[in-house]
């Protein structure tokens, strides 16, 4: 029977547990998408507080792809001394921490690249900036841009690196028929939706070599019609576990999906309002061998555990509580069980997009009040 601290391997790499912290936008980079000792410390923390595998802020693989301000960066041989001191700071506290490899698309910061922004198809944003449309050549160089961002995080120490590939971000753009109106080879049917998805692991692959880890992060389905549904999912997924491919990690919604927002607002209520995805994933494990972990308003302990006891899901990961708590995984080894303490209030975002930097503004509240 698996056990949430039992020690497990993805392809050679092994994990003290079962926990995994799942990808954010931290805005604790420098303005160039430098690491700073801000950021390192915060990854630290993390695996001082016992997750089992840390993966870092979504770090945009080229220019044109950045998301926001002062996110983390991988496009640039200039950026290896920064990740190398990230990776080293998460090994001494003795955890382990792959990259996550991003590309904006459509939604990529203009104003703060100076580059338009562009996508699989021309896309007009809500707040009215056009995208236009990939040509052969751009999709070269997109390719190109994650192999060598993997390249570097292998140079820099990280233990893998995890492809983006959801929510509403490049990749999952691809995906979609919703934003990919496309009638060439990358359009149409699901094979050519999925083909830049493809090309870009095998030249990960090929860059990386067979014995470094590669992971995807994928959604169950898009919410949005026309838009990725669970059946393309699983098909995807399964192509995925033919060509080698090493975890996936399961989410779902993009920015245009409502409610079904991938950081959905509002407080969980109970064992019954947690784990968005678990039907997708259990469709998921029915079929695949491939590990599997599962974000998505996962909050109290009995319910990762149920999740992983009855095979729904290989990892459990969490976002939102390791910003309040980040040592909430230790706290529940030690056996306090108690749920995770974040209210889903989205108020740790907030901090982030007026530049604060990512924190629970609830628990900066408290503390200051005890101090």
């Amino acid at each position: 029977m698996p056990d949430l601290f039992e020690t497990t391997t993805i392809a050679g790499l092994t994990l003290r547990n079962r926990f995994v912290r799942s990808a954010t936008w931290e805005g604790l980079a420098a303005e160039t998408g430098g690491c700073t000792p801000q950021l390192n410390a915060m990854m630290a923390d993390l695996a001082k507080g016992g997750v089992g595998l840390i993966i870092s802020g979504h770090a945009y693989v080229s220019l044109e792809g950045q998301a926001g301000p002062r996110q983390l960066g991988v496009y640039s041989d200039d950026l290896l001394p920064g990740l190398r001191g990230m990776a080293e700071a998460v090994h001494k506290a003795g955890g382990v921490i792959v990259l996550q490899l991003a590309h904006a698309g459509n939604q990529a910061a203009t104003s703060l690249s100076g580059l338009p922004a562009a996508g699989p198809s021309p896309f007009a944003l809500p707040k009215g900036e056009p995208c236009r449309e990939m040509d052969a050549g751009d999709l070269a160089a997109v390719v190109d841009a994650f192999a060598k961002a993997a390249n570097r995080a292998k140079q820099a120490g990280f233990d893998g690196v995890q492809i983006h590939a959801a929510h509403g971000y490049l990749l999952s753009q691809f995906l979609s028929p919703y934003f990919n109106q496309r009638t060439d080879l990358y359009g149409g049917t699901l094979e050519n939706r999925s083909r830049l998805l493809f090309e870009v692991y095998r030249a990960i692959r090929d860059a990386v070599g067979n014995g470094f880890p590669i992971m995807v992060k994928l959604n169950s389905e898009d919410f949005l019609e026309p838009g990725l549904t669970q059946d393309d999912m699983l098909q995807v997924s399964a192509e995925l576990e033919t060509v080698g491919m090493d975890a996936v990690e399961l989410s779902g919604g993009t920015g245009f999906s409502g409610k079904f927002h991938p950081i959905r607002k509002g407080r969980i209520e109970g064992p019954d309002g947690e784990g968005y995805y678990l039907q997708a994933a259990r469709r998921f494990k029915a079929r695949m061998k491939m590990p599997l972990m599962l974000v998505g308003g996962i909050r109290s302990y009995e319910t990762a555990e149920r999740i992983v006891k009855e095979g729904s899901a290989d990892y459990i990961s969490l976002c939102r509580p390791l910003i309040r708590e980040p040592h909430l995984i230790k706290r529940w080894k030690e056996g306090d069980r108690r749920p995770s303490t974040c209210l889903s209030d989205n108020l740790c975002l907030k901090a982030t997009r007026t530049g604060e930097g990512l924190h629970c503004v609830v628990e900066k509240s408290l503390q200051e009040r005890e101090d």
